[in-house]
């Protein structure tokens, strides 16, 4: 669990460093310059998804609780309406003009979602971290950027096309959970 730690550290550090901590973020930017420190700051992300994902993997199970049966299906709705949410934040539909921080929603369902099927410590390290992480980023927004502007809304074509993708992208990520062995569909 170790790297999972890790990893999470780097995550979330990397993510929110130009909120929490801008002279850091300013130092790295004022050596590598603007591309340079995008070019850092990617990579340290990088490197923690690649550690989040070897420790999540080589974490022992430790249960802690027991997730009821129908939580799987409300697990699946809420991984369709995370999915759907954070293709909004690339459409220039109604539903994208409609949410100031689509992506960050889109983790929070997404790990709410998995919380709800996951009773072991290593689920609950990895996936409360990344609620926590989701929430906090949406408040420091909030409070730094203050009122919101909400967007024009755009043509309704675009939130067709949206759902098509959602529903694709869904069924792409549900494909991969089996192919690992994780089925989403009970039975």
């Amino acid at each position: 669990m170790f790297w999972l730690v890790i990893g999470l550290a780097l995550w979330c550090g990397f993510h929110i460093m130009k909120r929490v901590a801008p002279a850091a973020h300013a130092a790295i930017e004022a050596k590598a310059g603007e591309k340079g420190a995008r070019g850092i700051i990617a990579a340290g992300i990088g490197i923690g998804l690649l550690l989040i994902i070897i420790g999540y993997r080589a974490s022992p199970f430790i249960g802690l609780y027991t997730p009821p049966l129908w939580t799987t299906h409300l697990n699946n709705l809420l991984m369709l309406l995370s999915v759907g949410l954070f293709g909004a934040s690339h459409s220039t539909g109604k539903i994208g003009s409609m949410l100031r921080h689509p992506q960050l929603l889109a983790v929070s369902t997404w790990a709410v979602a998995h919380l709800l099927v996951n009773g072991d410590l290593a689920s609950l390290l990895l996936f409360g971290v990344m609620l926590a992480w989701a929430i906090a980023s949406i408040r420091l927004i909030n409070a730094q950027d203050g009122a919101w502007e909400r967007p024009a809304p755009g043509p309704v074509k675009k939130d067709i096309i949206l759902v098509v993708i959602t529903l694709v992208v869904y069924g792409v990520i549900a494909m991969i959970h089996t192919w690992l062995g994780y089925s989403p569909f009970p039975g």
